[in-house]
């Protein structure tokens, strides 16, 4: 079971996101360009003129579009993510002052 929480979560490095996760995004954006080709599909079907022809257009050339967003490469930054600084400056306390304990300058012998 996973708890969310309300903090913020930061970036300790400028390692890039997972192959998983960029895989998953590509996955994603493609198949989102794939419902889009579908809907022009049926679109043409129902609608007459122009904008049939628009619509077939545009389905016939999303697959294009669709393979090269997908196929896009993990986005490479120059810059590394911000360093988290906090808002105040924690320090420790200042040691307890130690009374200094008397010499004996007795002499054993």
């Amino acid at each position: 079971m996973s708890q969310k929480s309300d903090q913020d979560v930061f970036r300790i490095s400028g390692a890039p996101r997972s192959l998983k996760a960029d895989v998953r995004s590509r996955e994603v954006r493609y198949l989102i360009s794939m419902g889009i080709r579908t809907l022009c599909f049926v679109g043409a079907f129902v609608t007459q003129g122009i904008v049939r022809w628009l619509l077939i257009v545009a389905a016939f050339i999303l697959p294009y579009v669709a393979v090269v967003i997908a196929n896009a490469g993990r986005e490479r930054t120059k810059a590394p993510p911000p360093a988290y600084l906090p808002d105040h400056r924690l320090e420790l306390p200042a040691p307890p002052e130690r009374p200094v304990p008397p010499q004996n300058n007795a002499r054993t012998g």
